[in-house]
């Protein structure tokens, strides 16, 4: 029997089912809507579905690391009791250890891969949904490459509430790029150095700095002067290289790179929810809504 868009979009308004579960489903019950409901409730994918509206905004961020491979990702659910659950530690360690084997480029073509148990990465994060009770995304992740003569920082804070994973050239030695992702957790900068900072950013930088001088009532001769020390202020704070390291404020990150002979080639700071909307539970109102309905 042919499957039709019309017969797909109804699957999923009756089960909430992602388009290609949906598909899938009508394609091996030869269309019979029924059926199709129940095999996705079978396989936890509606029970799952229903859950989409929530906000899953907890979790855990984690890194593997193998040989010149590492990869680093975040995998959220909707409380932090979850995100400390057994299953979902073990389900955030095989997610990590797939990624890595098989390197997808995006979450889209990861979720669509197949597990050494032969389910999708989706169809496996569902079951894990209906056995654990809440709703879990693969919200990021990012594969690192490096080569014989460089070696990889993994740190993780608050039992993975921040991962930082770094790369540095010209050393193997793991401890160094490890004190560097410690400082990234701790002062966050936003990019490696000034070449990476976006000139949109600058530029409005710098315009904001010429209105704090202009405000200030400093002279229009000198307002330009201001703002590019200003500036290279703005610069040491953003950047990691111009940064005061942490463990020695008497030196730059740079500078304690270099006195172990390499150079950072990169790095990537994951905190759980950053950017996300988080729930906001209202006792009082939950309680009036209670009292209300009874």
């Amino acid at each position: 029997m042919a499957i039709t868009a019309q017969m797909v979009k109804e699957l999923r308004e009756k089960t909430g089912a992602g388009m290609m579960d949906c598909k899938k489903a009508l394609t091996e019950t030869n269309g019979d809507m029924d059926k199709a409901i129940d095999l996705l409730r079978e396989k936890g994918i509606a029970k799952a579905a229903k859950k989409a509206d929530r906000i899953a905004a907890e979790g855990i961020t984690s890194i593997v690391t193998e040989g010149n491979d590492a990869v680093i990702l975040e995998v959220n659910a909707e409380t932090d009791f979850v995100a400390k659950n057994e299953q979902f530690l073990t389900l955030v360690h095989e997610l990590a250890t797939h990624i890595l084997k098989n390197k997808p480029a995006t979450v889209e073509e990861a979720l669509e891969q197949k597990m050494e148990n032969g389910t999708t990465v989706s169809e496996h994060l569902n079951a894990a949904i209906a056995k654990i009770g809440e709703k879990i995304t693969l919200r990021r992740f990012e594969v690192v490459t490096k080569d014989d003569n460089a070696a990889f920082g993994a740190y993780q804070h608050l039992g993975g509430r921040i991962s930082v994973l770094t790369v540095l050239e010209g050393t193997t030695d793991e401890s160094v790029a490890k004190d560097v992702a410690m400082h990234v957790a701790a002062l966050n900068p936003k990019y490696l150095n000034e070449a990476e900072v976006p000139a949109d950013v600058i530029a409005h930088e710098k315009e904001v700095l010429k209105q704090q001088a202009l405000n200030e009532g400093k002279p229009e001769n000198i307002v330009e002067k201001m703002v590019e020390g200003r500036l290279k202020k703005f610069f040491k704070e953003i950047t990691l290289v111009d940064q005061e390291f942490v463990k020695n404020p008497d030196v730059t990150v740079e500078k304690f790179v270099k006195s172990h002979n390499a150079t950072i080639k990169g790095f990537i700071r994951y905190e759980v929810g950053e950017g996300l909307e988080k729930r906001e539970d209202n006792f009082a109102e939950e309680v009036m809504s209670q009292v209300k309905n009874k």
